[in-house]
């Protein structure tokens, strides 16, 4: 039986959805994103950075990759654009010695502290205009409809991706 074509709404969701991920993920917003904040990473190191600073107890590599959705091989690149940088550390793991940790230093703190108030500062002029109950109904909305999105995918990860 093929699925049910979606709705108008649901098209709408997608087109508008799939306009703001082209946006955000243009390399001329992620330099100027960079600029602002004097920071010179790469997207990869820039989501680490976030990421580890959302959760400041040490991680494998292993476990941020996971955490990110992407190959443990791929993090090591930007955990040594980190580390060179002075933004993070790496010490042995205290339950397996042969592996490590990695956490960010102060300056890593830093930085990730710079990309959040650039990056809060472009949403709150973009959003100057709208009423403050219409950025609490967004927010409440944008914030229940990423979570229900990472559940499905989740979801369809264990059903092995139908």
């Amino acid at each position: 039986m093929p699925p049910t074509p979606p709705s108008g709404q649901v098209t709408e969701i997608e087109r508008q959805f799939n306009r703001l991920t082209l946006h955000s993920g243009r390399m001329r917003r992620h330099e100027q994103l960079m600029a602002a904040s004097g920071l010179t990473l790469d997207r990869a190191a820039a989501a680490i950075l976030r990421h580890l600073s959302t959760d400041p107890s040490p991680q494998r590599p292993g476990v941020v990759a996971a955490r990110l959705s992407v190959e443990a091989s791929h993090v090591t690149r930007q955990l040594t654009q980190l580390e060179k940088a002075g933004y993070l550390i790496r010490t042995p793991d205290p339950d397996d010695r042969r592996a490590q940790r990695v956490h960010l230093t102060p300056a890593g703190l830093s930085a990730a502290q710079r990309l959040r108030e650039v990056s809060r500062h472009s949403i709150s002029q973009a959003l100057a205009e709208w009423s403050p109950a219409d950025r609490e109904r967004l927010a409440t909305l944008f914030g229940r409809m990423v979570s229900d999105f990472l559940a499905h995918a989740e979801t369809e990860i264990d059903a092995g991706g139908s």
